[in-house]
């Protein structure tokens, strides 16, 4: 009687465990498709024609498969994709090591040194980063006419920089560097920046990966400031010359779609690339709020 019990609760438990499994690997299964499915259809968009695209019924494999759309945008008939695409890797990738390097040295000050009025200033950048960035856009517009840098990189990429969350996300990840290694190393006499430089940045690398995929998704998708600031069509990025394929009239959604789809490949290869600094700093646990 008692291994039946035994068997029936073995039995129970194991019919809980798979109802269990198969509800979670339901769930992320129609997550996946959900999440995939606009993908999807964009690439199959990119192959067709307009004629093909609004067809009906829909279509998700394109019946007469064409490159025309990627050959047409590369050899920029409506806009110079390759020149805007350039533009965009430059821009997004001066940004984000430029931002690094302010947060970092920001969020190891704010970590690591005490002075007068520290809690106070930052609580001032935990304070900034509620501002909507839709509220600083004439100031900042009228500040980078001042300067002259409209139509320029400099109005792109400087304001940008200075990020409060960037700050904020680094100070945190700069808490899980020793303090008796730094100290160690003010007694051999290493100077601020060595320390900084060879102690601290390897040590938070982790979450310094993470903060830089964040910080180049966020500014390869930039659209709103760029459009404010840049005034020609071979100074814009890819976001602002994909927008103009939006005509009054006529919209080519072929181009269309195969310009968002080389626009999201940088994206995905760098994913790819860092995707296990980027999940070891989310999972190093060294954050302490």
């Amino acid at each position: 009687m008692r291994r039946e019990l035994i068997n029936w609760y073995k039995t129970k438990y194991k019919t809980k465990e798979f109802i269990s499994k198969f509800l979670i690997y339901l769930f992320l299964g129609i997550g996946v498709v959900v999440t995939a499915a606009p993908f999807i259809w964009e690439i199959s968009c990119s192959f067709k024609l307009n004629s093909e695209i609004f067809s009906f019924p829909l279509t998700l494999f394109p019946k007469n498969p064409t490159f025309s759309n990627y050959i047409r945008l590369i050899q920029g008939e409506e806009i110079p994709f390759l020149r805007e695409f350039m533009n965009s890797c430059f821009v997004s990738v001066s940004y984000t090591i430029l931002t690094l390097l302010i947060s970092s040295l920001v969020g190891y000050g704010f970590a690591k040194f005490e002075f007068p009025g520290k809690r106070p200033l930052f609580i001032v950048v935990l304070v900034s980063i509620m501002i909507p960035q839709q509220a600083l856009l004439v100031p900042l517009f009228l500040l980078m006419n001042t300067f002259k840098w409209t139509n320029t990189y400099y109005a792109v990429i400087i304001p940008g920089a200075f990020s409060a969350f960037g700050a904020f996300f680094m100070r945190q990840v700069m808490f899980s560097v020793p303090n008796d290694l730094i100290d160690a190393a003010r007694i051999d006499g290493a100077s601020e920046l060595s320390i900084f430089l060879q102690i601290a940045l390897p040590l938070a690398r982790g979450g310094f990966w993470v903060l830089g995929v964040v910080l180049f998704l966020n500014s390869w998708n930039l659209y709103l400031w760029p459009v404010i600031v840049l005034r020609t069509e071979e100074m814009f990025t890819l976001p602002v010359g994909l927008a103009t394929l939006l005509g009054l009239y006529k919209v080519e959604y072929g181009m269309l779609m195969a310009g968002a789809f080389l626009a999201t490949l940088p994206i995905i290869i760098f994913f790819i690339s860092r995707r296990r600094q980027f999940v070891a700093g989310l999972a190093s646990g060294a954050f302490k709020f």
